[in-house]
């Protein structure tokens, strides 16, 4: 089975009623954690990363390893997908390394990170749209600035989309999926509070939705911060300060809105490390990487199969059938 796309994934969820995770990676055993609990939960998944975050020198190096993963799992229904390429160039490279979808953020200049126009976000999301196109594959284009940090360095400022916008974006662009900020931020820090209507802003959700039926939604930003991995984490010499992410039960309810996939770094990502300081603190004398680097990603894959039980994808593998998905075809 292996290889998706994107529009095959969401398709089937949304017919089942339900929401796919897509989970950041940045290094093989990640990924490995990621591919066991949708074996283990019988879920069809999204395995994303981003360009330069990861934990070797090379994208192509490592995209190369991801895709030879991803053929160990034949009887997973998997999306290998870029998540937030910068520019149409990093989209490129990643369809030539065999990705069945990417993520075209032309919401943000990468030069200097400030909002994009409307326009320019359009010019550039075609651009990739073409592209990938020809190559069958998929793309989710953003609409709005998801805030926060997805790589550590640099830190964006919301700004909600606009639902006037969205109908037009799509029409001009095709894109497959549409990332819609609602007030949702990328980081381990997000917000100082639980988070209201006053900040999630899931009305959005339903009038996007009206307005390209046709185009699945897309929620970034939507970690929970689990306090338990928090406290773990500084029980064993981390600091991280107290935050509220978004609430797993707000997820479930964005997917009876018409959200379809649903990112997720930063709380594997707290599970991975805290089961690696967990296990460093408790055996000072090893010095095998591989010992502590095990214990991560079995936290990390128990964390993931609990989400897919939670939005519903768990048990669905039966939805999918086994095609190739540089293919057309009707599934």
């Amino acid at each position: 089975m292996t290889l998706i796309t994107l529009r095959q994934a969401l398709d089937r969820a949304r017919e089942g009623g339900y929401g796919i995770g897509a989970f950041n990676v940045t290094d093989i055993a990640q990924v490995e954690a990621v591919l066991d609990a949708a074996r283990l939960t019988g879920s069809p998944v999204i395995v994303q990363t981003i360009a330069g975050a990861s934990v070797f020198a090379s994208d192509e190096l490592y995209w190369d390893l991801i895709m030879r993963t991803v053929d160990h799992y034949s009887d997973v229904p998997v999306v290998v997908h870029l998540d937030h390429g910068p520019d149409a160039e990093t989209c490129f490279r990643a369809i030539d390394a065999g990705f069945s979808s990417v993520m075209i953020d032309g919401s943000l200049d990468p030069e200097t990170h400030e909002p994009n126009t409307f326009e320019q976000n359009v010019a550039v999301t075609l651009k990739v749209v073409e592209y990938a196109r020809e190559r069958g594959v998929s793309v989710e284009g953003e609409l709005g600035t998801i805030g926060g940090s997805k790589d550590g360095s640099t830190h964006a400022a919301i700004v909600l989309a606009d639902p006037a916008e969205a109908g037009e974006f799509v029409a001009r662009t095709g894109v497959d999926a549409l990332a819609v900020a609602i007030g949702t931020s990328h980081g381990a820090y997000k917000f100082s509070s639980p988070p209201d209507d006053s900040v999630l802003h899931m009305d959005l959700i339903t009038e996007i939705a009206e307005t390209i039926p046709g185009t699945h939604l897309v929620m970034h930003g939507s970690s929970s911060l689990p306090a338990d991995l928090r406290d773990t984490i500084n029980a064993h010499g981390g600091e991280l300060p107290e935050s509220w992410g978004v609430p797993e039960d707000e997820k479930v309810r964005s997917t009876k809105l018409g959200v379809t996939k649903i990112n997720q770094g930063m709380d594997s990502h707290m599970a991975f490390m805290a089961a690696q300081r967990t296990v460093l603190d408790a055996d000072r004398i090893t010095v095998d990487p591989a010992v502590a680097a095990k214990a991560g990603r079995q936290g990390m894959s128990d964390l993931i199969a609990e989400r897919m039980r939670i939005f519903g994808q768990a048990g669905r593998t039966a939805d999918y059938t086994p095609v190739p998905f540089r293919e057309p075809a009707a599934l």
